[in-house]
């Protein structure tokens, strides 16, 4: 157990039996009475944003997550199938688990699994990777003049936006943390 007034960004806390993931906190020092710790939480299970006030005499308990680096291998139903690299281990991870990564499951990309007390609560996908354009809009002359863009489907379903001279069949890298385009893949 911690005070509150020690939480710092990127801690994980556990509070009424669910894990959460500080993302801000200010210490807020009013007038009148106690100081408090303004703090906004992302919940683990559903990503869920949540605001969170604790009163400086208050204790909490902090959580600690093992990373274990697992490589995804192939959907069975509703699960998917991932391969634990150190020890070849193969957990099945629902979609709840899996939240927006499942935007970028692909056969043999290493993913990084968050585990608390042995049970996977997160996946962080790699900060980029190669996809496949399967349909966008045609190439539209003259577009090169201005900084446009244009919409395109990914091989995982995932929509974004791309200049216009992706075209189908090009692979492109994203950035995972804001699914922005970042450049063609040479072939």
């Amino acid at each position: 157990m911690i005070n509150a007034t020690q939480l710092r960004r990127g801690m994980i806390l556990k509070i009424d039996d669910e894990l959460y993931k500080v993302l801000e906190t200010t210490h807020v020092t009013p007038g009148k009475g106690q100081a408090l710790m303004q703090t906004k939480l992302r919940k683990l299970r559903d990503q869920t944003l949540h605001d969170y006030r604790f009163r400086s005499k208050d204790k909490v308990e902090q959580a600690y997550l093992e990373e274990i680096e697992m490589e995804y291998l192939y959907q069975e139903g509703e699960h998917y199938i991932f391969m634990n690299l150190e020890n070849y281990e193969q957990p099945k991870l629902d979609e709840e688990t899996i939240g927006s990564a499942v935007n970028y499951l692909i056969p043999n990309v290493v993913f990084t699994i968050e585990m608390y007390e042995g049970k996977p609560v997160g996946i962080n996908p790699p900060l980029t990777i190669e996809l496949k354009v399967i349909k966008t809009a045609p190439f539209l002359k003259g577009a090169t003049q201005t900084a446009s863009n244009k919409p395109a489907t990914l091989e995982t379903g995932i929509t974004i936006n791309v200049p216009q001279f992706i075209s189908k069949g090009d692979i492109i890298r994203i950035d995972t943390r804001d699914d922005k385009y970042l450049e063609r893949v040479k072939k």
